[in-house]
């Protein structure tokens, strides 16, 4: 990833005079470095703008550099909002309206006119938001004094979400052959996904693959064995079945870096001159950061990419994921996601086992892949589904356990959870929003995250919470249904 940063642009006018100008451009800079230390992204000042020109000029430049990921506004006093206008109607990235003031306290001896001129943001905040409504403008609005923990927190996330915005826009996706054949929910519009979100998602063969994979050299593949025994520990004698996942995983990669892609997805029903279905292979790229999705799910690799992006500087732990099957005993219910191979390490309770397995499906050799237990702890899923004209993004609040079994003859990665608000209300729920069987399960990204990421990409969000009833949601998408057909 490039080395992003947020730039934090002061309102201001030349009615208060020079000094009153100078203090702010010194405070502003004192904030900016302040927050810069704690913050997971550098904040620069660049202007306290006074002028429609001045305005214009900083928001054409934040969009034409790449290594902005937004801007984040303060309004120190009272900042006419129309200058905003036309600078606000060409932003094209992420906008935070921090609602703040340079003193904590109201001075009681100090405060005079002079304090007011330079002090006025409980005013200057309320023109500036004004603008921003009338505009209609998606922003994230936040509310609180600058040094403090909770508000620093805030910020950060948001910078996060909008980190996930940037990466979105230049993602590329490489489709191993094409998606599982008559599944409906993995399809979608591409053309729609690349002008909303940016993905430019495309197909190579299977056969450009496997002619990538015959050219992998014994020394590239010895290598990598290496960073295998590093992370995990062997459970197999089949050190064959491991070395072809290494071919696969050298080549993949290669094949991803030399086009920019950092999202892949392929399907067991197109493994044209391969031995066997990718399983440690994707589970270890997507443990450097690539985004996966099976069946040719390209919409959630790409999430899981992005994902995976914004919760940089956590413990890594955002992964594919898929529902298996559930444990329906009344008062012990819980969800049991896994996959057939391709779940991410980066989700693993302890070191994680390479073993080797026949699969049972695809007509394969039996392929190698990790083995572990997920961590327990609070965490989301998250799918992004294409109803036809827009897409909708849906998020469910889970909290993943210990698995209660050990099932010691399923030889896959798999995580345990109960669902909010109830394991059959959470599934129905689900199924009424329309949700995939594929998700994005992240410990490090929140619902309030996503929703700012949706809320940034212009897309529906459906949040499942322990609040969350079927007829409250069944009304919210009838309404959502409705208000999305006018926009």
């Amino acid at each position: 990833m490039k080395k992003m940063e947020f730039w934090f642009v002061v309102g201001s006018q030349f009615l208060y005079g020079s000094e009153v100008l100078d203090t702010v451009a010194a405070r502003a800079a004192e904030m900016a470095g302040t927050l810069s230390k704690v913050l997971p992204y550098p904040l620069v000042y660049k202007v306290t703008a006074k002028t429609n020109q001045e305005i214009a000029n900083v928001v054409k430049e934040a969009n034409y550099d790449g290594s902005c990921a937004g801007i984040i506004t303060w309004c120190h006093t009272f900042s006419p909002s129309k200058m905003w206008i036309n600078g606000f109607a060409n932003l094209q990235k992420p906008y935070c309206h921090f609602a703040t003031q340079y003193n904590r306290e109201i001075p009681n001896e100090e405060i005079d006119m002079d304090f007011m001129n330079l002090n006025q943001a409980a005013h200057g905040d309320r023109e500036h938001g004004f603008i921003a409504a009338r505009l209609r403008m998606p922003r994230k609005v936040i509310a609180g004094y600058w040094q403090d923990g909770d508000v620093q927190k805030r910020i950060g996330d948001w910078m996060k979400a909008a980190v996930g915005v940037a990466v979105s826009k230049e993602l590329k996706v490489m489709r191993f052959g094409d998606n599982m054949r008559e599944v409906a929910v993995t399809e979608g519009d591409k053309v729609e996904v690349q002008a909303k979100l940016g993905w430019q998602v495309n197909t190579w063969p299977v056969g450009d693959l496997v002619a990538v994979m015959d050219a992998v050299t014994g020394e590239e593949i010895d290598k990598l064995m290496e960073a295998y025994r590093a992370s995990y520990d062997f459970a197999t004698g089949d050190m064959e079945a491991v070395r072809y996942q290494a071919r696969e995983e050298i080549a993949m990669k290669k094949m991803m870096d030399a086009e920019g892609c950092m999202a892949f997805s392929n399907t067991f029903q197109d493994l044209h001159g391969m031995k066997q279905l990718p399983g440690l292979a994707s589970q270890h790229l997507m443990s450097q950061g690539y985004g996966y999705g099976g069946e040719g799910d390209w919409k959630v690799s790409a999430m899981t990419a992005i994902m995976k992006a914004m919760g940089e500087g956590g413990n890594g732990a955002s992964a594919f994921m898929e529902d298996y099957t559930y444990h329906l005993v009344k008062g012990q219910e819980y969800s049991l996601g896994a996959h057939m191979l391709e779940v991410c390490p980066s989700v693993a309770a302890g070191r994680p086992r390479i073993e080797v397995h026949p699969l049972g499906i695809g007509g394969r050799e039996d392929p190698a892949r990790l083995v572990f237990e997920g961590k327990a702890g609070d965490a989301i899923v998250v799918s992004l589904v294409d109803m036809g004209g827009r897409l909708r993004l849906i998020c469910q609040d889970i909290h993943c356990v210990k698995p209660i079994l050990p099932m010691p003859n399923l030889p896959v990665a798999r995580v345990m959870w109960q669902a909010e608000p109830s394991l059959t209300t959470g599934v129905e729920c689900w199924i009424t929003a329309g949700g995939a069987h594929h998700t994005v399960l992240s410990y490090d990204v929140t619902a309030e995250q996503m929703k700012d990421w949706a809320n940034m990409m212009d897309i529906e969000f459906v949040h499942i919470t322990k609040d969350t009833t079927v007829e409250s949601l069944e009304n919210d998408l009838f309404l959502a249904d409705l208000a999305w057909k006018l926009k």
